[in-house]
């Protein structure tokens, strides 16, 4: 049999070359479509758990009954609550009836940059709880805003805020001793429980300001 032309043998390993190559790329990513799908449910479980922890840190479960990862409400860019892109917002309810609104704020003047944080204000303007998610303070002095960095496991400092409402704090009060105000804060780090409180306050003046019109829209019928 006679043999392929010289000046086609290249060509045609380029092709050969160019199919093997193919072959194994949709096969790899076969194998990356199958192990995402296999993994994906696990994923999503352990994202949930992630979320209901934090939510649970801020809002005991015993509080509503209703399936409150399904009872959102999609918050867009808010400037009172400096958060510059779109998030979820989450609504506890028991029996029906209203009981708090769960959602992310951001102090954008923290000692080192912004703190995010989650909060939950209940359906008549109390502070349910408060909970720093992010931040960059400095490690051993403005770090004790995170519950898990506080040295009093007893008292953490974040808690401060549990149970405080417009209705029976002034924003005046709102703030670090040193401000005038009634938030104790550590000697020495003061621009980071300033930063957060101020950010606490502006979260519940929105929170009671928009409540009703949050619990309402997109509610189910």
């Amino acid at each position: 049999m006679t043999s392929a032309p010289k000046e086609y043998t290249a060509p045609v390993m380029a092709v050969r070359t160019a199919i093997t190559l193919f072959v194994f790329v949709s096969i790899f990513t076969g194998l990356l479509s199958a192990a995402y799908l296999w993994t994906k449910p696990a994923i999503d479980a352990s994202a949930v758990q992630e979320k209901m922890k934090l939510v649970d840190e801020v809002l005991p479960s015993s509080e509503y009954d209703n399936a409150l990862l399904s009872d959102t409400f999609a918050l867009p860019a808010t400037p009172e609550l400096t958060l510059t892109d779109p998030t979820l917002l989450y609504r506890a309810r028991k029996n029906g009836q209203p009981v708090a609104l769960i959602f992310e704020a951001v102090a954008p003047d923290g000692y080192a940059g912004k703190i995010r944080l989650i909060m939950a204000v209940r359906a008549n303007g109390e502070v349910a709880g408060v909970r720093v998610t992010q931040h960059k303070e400095t490690p051993g002095l403005g770090d004790y805003v995170e519950v898990k960095k506080d040295k009093n496991k007893a008292r953490p400092w974040i808690t401060q805020f549990n149970g405080l409402s417009l209705a029976q704090v002034t924003a005046k009060e709102w703030k670090v001793k040193k401000d005038g105000g009634r938030i104790d804060y550590y000697a020495g780090a003061t621009v980071t429980p300033r930063a957060v409180a101020k950010a606490a306050l502006k979260a519940a003046q929105w929170a009671e300001a928009n409540r009703d019109r949050l619990f309402a829209e997109g509610a189910a019928k």
